[in-house]
C-alpha cells in the first residue's frame, strides 16, 4: 500500500481536472464512427481519417477492430479510445448503436462523466437514440447533442429541438445554428461568440475541413448571408436564439436536464472543432462513484476501479484477452498490488494497456477517469471492484435476461472443448448467456442472447476465433428466469408444458419460456419457488 504526499495529492487534483471520459450513443447509420473518428483527426490522435463512405475500399473505422465489424461496417463492441488535446485527457468509449448490443453500451455509461448523443439531422429521435438516452437519464448523465448530416435535406432544426424535447422531456438549448441547410449549408454560426464558422469540403473528410471564422461585422457577412434562401429569417433566427442562450443553466446540464445542441457535418468535419471545444468547457471531469460504503470521490489517495467490460481475442494471432477497468479514484501504478472484492484475492496489475482502435500502449500510470485494459487469465468478471486499500463494491452493473435462445450443434464433435473454450470466453465478455440440460453439461448446450445479431456474431467468433463451426438452432422460448427456493418444485418444472428447465455456468437452475402466459403459469402455480430476471449471484456480489 503506498501514502500519497502533499505534491502527489496536487498532481491528483490536475490530472483529474484534466481527465473528460465520455461515450458516444445513436441509433445505428446516424454517424457515431465517423463522428468518432474526427475527434480524433481534430484532437492530432490521427492525422488521416479513414473514408466511411467508402470504408470497404480504403481503411477502416479507428474504433473498428473486429473482423465482423470490418466486414458489415457496423459496431458491435465498445472500444475505448484515449488521447491528449490541449492538455486535456479525453476518454472517448464508442458505442454499439445496434438494438442487440445494448447491453455492452449499458455497461459502458457506467464507466462515464457524460455523454454526447449523436442525432441524424434527416430522422431525428429514432428508437435506439430513445433507448440509450433513458439509460443515460438513469444515471443523470450530463448530455450534449450533435446534430449530423446537416448537408443533407433533412428536418427544420427548430422541428428537431421540438423533436428533442419532446420525445426526451430534456430542454434543448443550440449553441451553434447552421448556415443554410442540405447541399447550401456553408458552417455554422457560433451563438456565443456571435461568429460564423465557414468550411469548405476536404475529399471524404479526411483531413481537417478548410475553416474562415468571420466575426458579426465582417464586411464579408452581408455575401454570405446573402446566399441564404430567406436572409431575413436566418437573422430573426440567430437573434431569438442568442436571446435564450443567455439562460443556460448548467446545474440543469449537469444533472441531465438540459443539453446543449451543435450542428454539422461529421462526414466533411462541419462543426467538429466548435464542438469539440465547446466540449472541453463544458463536460465535466471524473465524478464520485457510489460503493457499499458510501461516495469513492475521484481525489481518494487510494486507488480503485471497477471492471466494466471484458474482451478476448483482440489480437488473433496470439488469442489475449483483457479485462477494461474504470479507473474511479486515486493514482494507478502499473505493478501495483490490488485486491478484488469479489473474491478477496490480491493481483499484481503488471500486463497494462490503453487501446487507439488496435493501436496498444502499455500504461504506467493512470488517473481517475482513464480506461485501461488488463491482460486477463481469467480472473476478472463485468462488475469486480478493485481495491488498493480496503474492501468495498461499487453499485452494480445492469444485466439483462436474454430474449432468444439457440441449441449449439457441432458439425464435428471432436472440437466440443473447443466449443466449450469459446463459450466461455465470449459469455465472460457479457456477450451472450451459455446454459446446458443437465449440471453437469455432458448433454446439449444452448445460449441465450438479447437479440438476433448477437447470435450471428457468436457463429462468426466461433468459426473465426475458435476453428468451431457450429449450427444454432432456435428453441422456440424468449425469456429466463433463475430459481431460487423449493428443489423439489424447481426440479418439477421440467415436465411443465412450456417450460425447459436449464443450467447456467455456475450450475444455478434457470427456467426458459416460451411466452409471457407460461411464465405466469407456472409462478402462480410454483409460489415457493423465486423467481429473477438476472442470476441471484448477481444480486449478493451488488451486481444485479
Amino acid at each position: 500500500m503506498t501514502t500519497i504526499s502533499s505534491q502527489e495529492a496536487s498532481s491528483l487534483d490536475r490530472e483529474i481536472f484534466r481527465r473528460r471520459t465520455f461515450a458516444i450513443i445513436s441509433h445505428p447509420d446516424a454517424g457515431k464512427t465517423t463522428l468518432t473518428e474526427k475527434l480524433l483527426l481534430y484532437g492530432g490522435a490521427i492525422h488521416l481519417a479513414g473514408s466511411i463512405k467508402a470504408r470497404k475500399a480504403a481503411r477502416y473505422a479507428t474504433s473498428d477492430w473486429m473482423e465482423i465489424e470490418r466486414q458489415r461496417g457496423i459496431s458491435v463492441t465498445s472500444s475505448a479510445l484515449a488521447f491528449d488535446f490541449e492538455d486535456h485527457t479525453l476518454n472517448i468509449l464508442d458505442t454499439p448503436g445496434h438494438k442487440d448490443f445494448s447491453e455492452d453500451t449499458f455497461r459502458t455509461l457506467e464507466a462515464v462523466d457524460s455523454v454526447v448523443m449523436l442525432l441524424d439531422g434527416a430522422k431525428g429521435i429514432e428508437p435506439q437514440t430513445l433507448k440509450l438516452f433513458e439509460v443515460a437519464r438513469m444515471r443523470s448523465l450530463p448530455i450534449l447533442t450533435f446534430i449530423n448530416k446537416v448537408d443533407r435535406e433533412g428536418v427544420d432544426p427548430f422541428n428537431l429541438l421540438s423533436d428533442i424535447e419532446r420525445t426526451l422531456d430534456i430542454a434543448a438549448l443550440p449553441f451553434d445554428w447552421p448556415i443554410g441547410s442540405g447541399s447550401g449549408f456553408r458552417g455554422v454560426w457560433d451563438l456565443r461568440k456571435q461568429e460564423a464558422h465557414l468550411y469548405e469540403s476536404v475529399d471524404h473528410g479526411g483531413e481537417k475541413a478548410s475553416e474562415r471564422i468571420l466575426q458579426a461585422d465582417s464586411p464579408e457577412i452581408g455575401g454570405i448571408l446573402d446566399s441564404l434562401p430567406d436572409r431575413s429569417a436566418f437573422q430573426d433566427e440567430i437573434a431569438l436564439l442568442s436571446h435564450e442562450g443567455t439562460s443556460f443553466d448548467t446545474k440543469g446540464f449537469l444533472a441531465g436536464r438540459v443539453t446543449p445542441v451543435f450542428f454539422g457535418s461529421a462526414l466533411n468535419n462541419f462543426g467538429i472543432e466548435i464542438f469539440l471545444r465547446t466540449f472541453l468547457e463544458m463536460a465535466p471531469p471524473p465524478r464520485a462513484y457510489q460503493s457499499d460504503k458510501g461516495p469513492v470521490p475521484p481525489d481518494s489517495p487510494h486507488f480503485s476501479g471497477f471492471v466494466f467490460k471484458i474482451q478476448a481475442n483482440m489480437d488473433p494471432q496470439h488469442r489475449d484477452r483483457f479485462a477494461f477497468i474504470r479507473v474511479c479514484s486515486g493514482r494507478f501504478l502499473r505493478e501495483m498490488s490490488v485486491t478484488n472484492a469479489s473474491t478477496g484475492k490480491t493481483l499484481r496489475l503488471s500486463k497494462t494497456i490503453q487501446f487507439l482502435g488496435q493501436k496498444r500502449e502499455r500504461v504506467e500510470e493512470a488517473w481517475p477517469g482513464d480506461i485501461i485494459g488488463l491482460h486477463d487469465p481469467g480472473v476478472f468478471r463485468i462488475g469486480d471492484t478493485l481495491c488498493e486499500k480496503g474492501v468495498f463494491h461499487f453499485e452494480g452493473i445492469p444485466s439483462f435476461s436474454p430474449e432468444l435462445f439457440a441449441r449449439v450443434i457441432l458439425e464435428d464433435p471432436l472440437k466440443r472443448k473447443h466449443l466449450k473454450k469459446g463459450l466461455d470466453q465470449l459469455s465472460e465478455e457479457g456477450a451472450i448467456q451459455v446454459f446446458q440440460l443437465d449440471p453437469q453439461g455432458e448433454r446439449d448446450l444452448i445460449v441465450g442472447a438479447v437479440g438476433a445479431l448477437q447470435l450471428e456474431v457468436l457463429k462468426f467468433r466461433l468459426e473465426h476465433e475458435y476453428n468451431v463451426k457450429a449450427r444454432l438452432d432456435p428453441v422456440g422460448y424468449d425469456r429466463a428466469r433463475w430459481l431460487t427456493g423449493n428443489t423439489e418444485q424447481i426440479q418439477a418444472l421440467s415436465g411443465t408444458l412450456d417450460t425447459l428447465l436449464v443450467y447456467d455456468h455456475e450450475t444455478k437452475p434457470v427456467a426458459l419460456f416460451r411466452n409471457e402466459w407460461a411464465l405466469r403459469y407456472v409462478v402462480e402455480k410454483y409460489p415457493a419457488i423465486g423467481f429473477h430476471g438476472t442470476s441471484p449471484r448477481a444480486f449478493h456480489e451488488g451486481r444485479g
